[in-house]
């Protein structure tokens, strides 16, 4: 099974995806947690650094690239050896991230975002077993960042226009891809319940 967590910075992405996998390591299965863009490979992590952290004034068609390119070499060395042994993967973010940032945020094509992706990457990635969109308001969004202290991240630490595109396109990505979105407002563990909920729904 892939599952992916959604949503704004600062909604509990993390959180609930390490949640997740305790859970389900309970009842037995092989989990692995894929942080996008960054995860547990040494090549996704120069990938992450080179678009958020040295500062750079990167074209938003080069991070489109950049994140798509970090997105194959995850899913190729840790996701699918894992699904193959019929695993759990659990992502925090996936190419929606890119569809809300890139996209609506900076301005490139939802079409041409997505296009890149299915031509880059297999079927299984493009359409998880699993998703959700946390949502919070932005005044505990934001103090949530600044107490885990990473507001110099390049998106984190645009401004507040920018911000508001993204927050905006969270709700049309849901309705585009069918994804319920979860008010993630509550505390960890009453988000947490909200999402096996929807697990044993589905």
């Amino acid at each position: 099974m892939y599952i992916v967590i959604e949503g704004q910075d600062g909604t509990g992405k993390s959180t609930q995806a390490r949640l997740l996998k305790e859970y389900f390591e309970k009842k037995g299965k092989e989990v692995v947690v894929m942080d996008e863009p960054d995860g547990d490979l040494p090549q996704a992590h120069d990938i992450h650094d080179m678009i958020l952290t040295r500062g750079y004034k990167l074209e938003a068609m080069t991070n489109v690239l950049l994140f798509t390119a970090s997105r194959v070499e995850l899913w190729r060395k840790i996701a699918e050896p894992v699904l193959k042994r019929n695993g759990i993967v659990i992502s925090a973010r996936n190419f929606w991230s890119t569809i809300a940032y890139q996209g609506y945020g900076e301005g490139i094509s939802r079409s041409k975002i997505i296009k890149l992706t299915h031509d880059a990457l297999p079927d299984k990635y493009c359409h998880p077993d699993k998703g959700f969109i946390l949502t919070v308001p932005d005044k505990i969004r934001l103090e949530r960042q600044g107490t885990r202290g990473k507001a110099t991240e390049t998106f984190e630490a645009k401004p507040d226009a920018f911000q508001q595109k993204v927050n905006a396109a969270y709700p049309k990505i849901a309705k585009e891809f069918n994804i319920p979105i979860i008010d993630a407002s509550g505390t960890i563990e009453e988000v947490f319940e909200k999402i096996i909920n929807s697990l044993r729904l589905s």
